[in-house]
């Protein structure tokens, strides 16, 4: 078997029907961006994969695989759209699913996490409760100093069944002093916290064994600087997050469990990344915290059927090469549909004793008030849209030229 053809298609995916209102359009305009792989064989094979954090592939990358057969490229660290399809293509020449090209499979299904960009308490709650009823057990979102994050877990809390969880991304922007009262409070009166990904800055190496000990919620470790190895070995970080190269990522995940130390892959795409992150974490023996793929952000997908989630998780598929059905008359929609446009808006800060600050799109807090991310309470934040008004031009025309307005 040769490959003789490799289509890089980039398209455009239909967003939750949720984000159809204000939120939604100024929080998640770009991430519909993919690029959609399809991999030809000289016997009639394809192989399908596809990426949102990339939108295009070089010829340079595409070149030296044509007239080759896909096996010389096990373990790949292309990517992501690209090394899945030769995992598709290879699975379905053997008749076999992709994790049986990845090691012995040792979980028959993972758990998955849900997923939405940063946005206020009210909307948050809203997320958790439709992730709950989508059979999801855990979220992911990253804090923002646009919000008070300890509104946004009180929000949460009201809303999710016993047991849910929230995975914080914290951003690895902060020190111990900024951190660790936020940690404290989601110890003494939020058990909904369930994860604390990246809590101080990757280099400060110390800070994370001193933070690991002072609290009891799992620590993640995204980015190790160091590795990883070196970080297990100096006991930083409770699980570790790992993705990206399926080759880089299954190397990870093996030493990972070698150390009996817990790990995370997240890896951004649609239903073809939720199927290869499945086929990955069902060969990894320590891949038992959950899963990010961001499916979950998509209306509708280019396969003829989603991956569903029962009870927090969802199981490996057993057909050959990923095992989901790519539908063409899907994909040739997706091609050519519009990306969503970026909205034109002014932020607007609200401070608790009323006072507001305007900035031209999203404000950096840090460097406007000298406080860390998480240290004004009841900090909020709105996007104000082009309504057409006098008054939004003129504030509009004012930020750009003299940059924040304090009022």
């Amino acid at each position: 078997m040769k490959i003789t053809n490799i289509e890089v298609i980039p398209i455009a995916m239909p967003l939750a029907e949720r984000y159809n209102n204000h939120h939604g359009r100024t929080r998640m305009y770009d991430i519909d961006q993919h690029v959609v792989v399809k991999i030809h064989t000289d016997n009639g094979l394809v192989g399908y994969g596809d990426y949102e954090d990339r939108p295009t592939i070089t010829d340079a990358e595409i070149e030296p695989l044509i007239d080759r057969n896909p096996f010389d490229f096990l373990h790949n660290d292309f990517n992501l759209a690209l090394g899945m399809a030769l995992y598709d293509v290879m699975g379905k020449y053997l008749e076999v699913p992709a994790y049986k090209l990845m090691g012995q499979k040792v979980h028959d299904a993972v758990p998955v996490a849900a997923w939405t960009r940063p946005c206020p308490p009210d909307i948050f709650a809203e997320e958790i409760q439709r992730a709950a009823d989508q059979g999801y057990r855990i979220f992911k979102m990253h804090t923002n100093e646009k919000y008070d994050v300890i509104e946004q877990t009180r929000a949460a809390t009201e809303v999710a069944p016993p047991g849910f969880k929230i995975h914080w991304d914290c951003n690895h922007n902060r020190t111990m002093a900024g951190i660790l009262p936020i940690i404290n409070e989601f110890e003494r009166n939020y058990p909904i916290v369930g994860y604390i990904e990246d809590p101080i800055r990757w280099e400060d190496i110390d800070g994370w064994r001193t933070l690991r000990q002072k609290t009891n919620i799992p620590v993640i470790m995204h980015n190790a600087q160091l590795g990883g190895l070196q970080e297990v070995i100096r006991g930083v970080a409770d699980i570790y997050m790992t993705g990206g190269g399926i080759g880089k990522t299954l190397m990870a995940g093996y030493a990972y469990a070698k150390a009996n130390i817990q790990c995370l892959i997240q890896q951004s795409g649609n239903t073809l990344m939720k199927a290869l992150t499945l086929h990955q974490a069902a060969v990894l023996p320590t891949a038992t915290a959950h899963i990010i793929t961001l499916d979950d952000q998509f209306e509708e997908d280019i396969t003829t059927e989603k991956i569903p989630v029962v009870e927090g998780f969802s199981r490996v598929p057993e057909a050959p090469g990923l095992g989901v059905e790519v539908d063409e008359i899907a994909l040739a929609q997706a091609a050519q549909r519009q990306h969503i446009p970026q909205v034109t808006f002014v932020g607007v800060l609200h401070f608790p004793n009323g006072n507001k600050i305007y900035t031209l799109g999203d404000p950096n807090v840090e460097r406007l008030t000298g406080f860390e991310e998480g240290n004004i309470p009841g900090i909020q934040f709105e996007r104000w849209e082009d309504d057409g008004s006098t008054e939004f031009k003129q504030m509009y025309d004012r930020v750009q030229k003299e940059g924040p307005v304090a009022s």
